[in-house]
């Protein structure tokens, strides 16, 4: 798996995005199928907030041990996909086939979790070595495909009918692998270093590489957003089939039910992504994602105030919006991260970036599914911080890095 001679192979964008849209469907692939959980297992919605944080502290930790091992940049970035999409396809399928609870399911989803950490930042580090030239579009095209990933089980699971709950997760598990072949077949491109051991200098012996990313200002302001949005997109994905039923959409469209709407509504950050990506070679990278966190953080206001009081279309309306903007931001804070992180430890920086954004999602997550178990859908006040603290953070840190 290794880059071919050309410094240019047209359409590798396209495969590397197709692929992380394959891979990343493992992540969100047993919230799909929540009702079948709750009948066969019994599962609360505390025991799916649970599910959904074994994955994310897998991720956690997958990203911490490439980061500060320096695996991330040691090795092919293809090599490493291509290992973990197979290996997520894996333990997904055991989640399916094997697991009969909760924990045996929390241990299996934990090893996806584990697996992801090879798949979506290494997803990043491919995009960067073939495209360095327009990573904010290239980022947001594949920050597209992670959404439409996430959001691909609710498809499957609104278009399969009563096929039994196991399958519908089976088959995320088919889409990793069709994913690590695409990458397989495309391997790395030319535009970053060979992997290699990093020399240390001797001021740093004891310091990892990925923390001189941190000394930089542009960086630090970038990963400050970034965290802000964090506290909002998974706990506001995970929440979003919960908010379809609580509120009474899936009674009004009932021909789209809970796993239709789910897919439209966290599908439309799909377009929210790619539109970002364009306006960012207009307006650049930065206003773009404060102006969607700003916006993305006034839907969640919206929400939390008249979801009783809106008529169903204009509710729909709303989260549908909302949908489009709590992530559009994500792929220009990367972007942002990228251009500013020192150019041998892309990989490894943006791993790190994201183990400290997912320990975010874990409290989020956590705190805001055990609310909407007391208070129900009026639980999105506690995601109106993140947004807050993000815009508020990238100000401060920015303007102290001028």
């Amino acid at each position: 798996m290794t880059a071919p001679s050309q410094h240019h192979r047209p359409g590798a964008v396209a495969v590397i995005s197709l692929a992380q849209l394959f891979g990343t469907s493992l992540w969100f692939s047993a919230n799909s199928v929540t009702e079948g959980l709750m009948l066969s297992w019994g599962a609360t919605v505390a025991d799916i907030g649970m599910l959904t944080n074994a994955v994310q502290i897998g991720f956690i930790a997958g990203t911490l041990i490439m980061a500060l091992g320096g695996l991330a940049d040691r090795f092919p970035a293809s090599v490493i996909f291509v290992i973990s999409a197979l290996a997520g396809a894996a333990f997904n399928l055991g989640f399916a086939l094997i697991a009969q609870d909760v924990v045996t399911g929390a241990a299996f989803r934990f090893l996806v979790g584990l697996s992801l950490a090879g798949i979506y930042p290494i997803g990043m580090k491919l995009i960067v070595s073939w495209a360095p030239d327009r990573v904010g579009q290239s980022l947001a095209l594949l920050v597209a495909m992670l959404t439409l990933g996430t959001a691909l089980p609710h498809l499957l699971r609104s278009t399969t009918g009563a096929l039994p709950w196991h399958w519908v997760v089976a088959g995320s598990s088919g889409l990793a692998i069709i994913g690590a072949a695409l990458i397989a077949r495309l391997g790395d491109g030319p535009h970053l270093p060979r992997p290699t051991r990093r020399a240390r200098r001797p001021d740093a012996r004891h310091r990892p590489a990925v923390m001189d990313a941190f000394a930089v200002p542009a960086f630090r302001a970038a990963a400050l957003g970034y965290f802000g949005h964090m506290w909002e997109l998974y706990a506001f994905w995970t929440l979003v089939p919960l908010l379809v039923g609580a509120t009474g959409l899936a009674a009004v469209y009932p021909a789209l039910g809970v796993a239709g709407l789910s897919f439209l509504i966290i599908g439309t950050g799909a377009l929210g992504c790619l539109a970002g990506g364009r306006l960012a070679t207009v307006i650049g990278s930065a206003r773009v994602a404060l102006g969607a966190l700003i916006l993305s953080g006034a839907c969640a206001v919206g929400v939390a105030v008249f979801w009783q009081g809106l008529p169903p279309a204009l509710l729909l309306g709303l989260l549908l919006v909302w949908g489009a903007l709590v992530v559009a931001d994500s792929p220009q804070f990367s972007a942002l991260s990228a251009r500013a992180c020192p150019r041998d430890a892309v990989a490894a920086s943006l791993a790190i970036q994201n183990a400290v954004g997912f320990a975010i999602t874990v409290a989020s997550i956590t705190l805001t599914m055990a609310l909407f178990q007391r208070i129900g859908p009026a639980a999105v006040w506690l995601l109106v911080p993140g947004p807050v603290i993000g815009v508020l953070g990238f100000a401060i840190a920015g303007h102290r890095g001028r």
